[in-house]
């Protein structure tokens, strides 16, 4: 036998033993990765539940003048990097010392009257269709955990990833262990998909934000929902889907007058927030940057 006779029959058996044991491995796992606010919910975890933790005293009214405001600069224009480290600083010293047992509470108690009505109906048909196709199905925030996790549960969502606050004996202590914004989401994606063995050229993430730009490009799904102007620049430039979520609307609501107080507190409020708005909407035409969002 000559050796090109040998290589014919080499080449014969190993066509043949293909075809007598095809592979039988099993195709890996995907994912659908969901941004919280904007993308499943119409406004912010944390501005929504603002209103309990003022309800049940744990904001004070100059707090609560402070957070109205802030929720008015995100619905109107998002937040820039800037403003999303600003708001965490602002937020973790206002939560320092509260119980979590306490925050717990009154999300859980407050969620189908603050938050349910803010979920887009597009967000829940959209995690039903992951859902039907054996996908798991992911909330990936920078909001912080214990607001996401009841909106989780809401959803029938198993798997948070968000971010992390300490707790030293049952209470917050102002210190942030994981902080999940830009390129720190993108790791956790694939951080947690290593973990779970999910394939991430055929798993979906979905966000409205531009700082989530690192974390859209670790799948193969990319999706830009609502997306902010510099998304939509980036989604469009590279062939991404983009969604527009309309149920419910977004709305503003202004500081109510056990937020700000009686009488004169309301007044300054209200005008405050008003400046504030025409300076935003002004702003959204003018600044070419980015906005973003949890």
């Amino acid at each position: 036998m000559n050796p090109r006779e040998a290589a014919d029959q080499t080449h014969q058996a190993g066509q043949a033993g293909s075809t007598r044991a095809p592979s039988t491995r099993a195709p890996r796992p995907t994912a659908a990765f969901f941004d919280l606010d904007k993308t499943i919910i119409a406004t912010s975890s944390a501005y929504a539940f603002g209103r309990e933790f003022v309800n049940n005293g744990l904001i004070s009214r100059q707090e609560a003048l402070e957070l109205s405001l802030a929720k008015a600069s995100y619905m109107l224009a998002g937040h820039t990097s800037e403003q999303m480290d600003s708001a965490r600083d602002s937020l973790t010293q206002m939560v320092t010392g509260w119980s979590v047992d306490e925050i717990r509470r009154i999300t859980t108690e407050t969620m189908h009257t603050v938050v349910t009505p803010a979920i887009y109906a597009e967000a829940r048909d959209l995690i039903e269709q992951h859902r039907d196709a054996g996908r798991d199905v992911i909330i990936i925030s920078a909001s912080a955990s214990f607001l996401v996790e009841p909106i989780a549960r809401e959803l029938g969502i198993d798997h948070v990833v968000a971010t992390e606050l300490e707790v030293e004996d049952g209470k917050l202590t102002g210190s942030i262990t994981r902080y999940l914004k830009g390129g720190a989401k993108a790791d956790a994606v694939t951080g947690y998909a290593a973990a779970h063995g999910y394939d991430l050229a055929r798993s979906y993430a979905y966000s409205d934000s531009a700082t989530d730009i690192p974390m859209l490009a670790t799948v193969g799904h990319p999706v830009a929902v609502n997306p902010d102007r510099a998304l939509r620049k980036h989604a469009l430039a590279h062939g991404w889907q983009v969604l527009t979520f309309k149920n419910p609307v977004p709305l503003i609501q202004l500081p109510n007058a056990r937020e700000v107080g009686i009488g004169a507190g309301v007044v300054a409020g209200v005008t405050a927030l008003s400046v504030a708005a025409y300076w935003l909407t002004q702003r959204i035409f003018k600044d070419p940057k980015g906005r973003h969002s949890a």
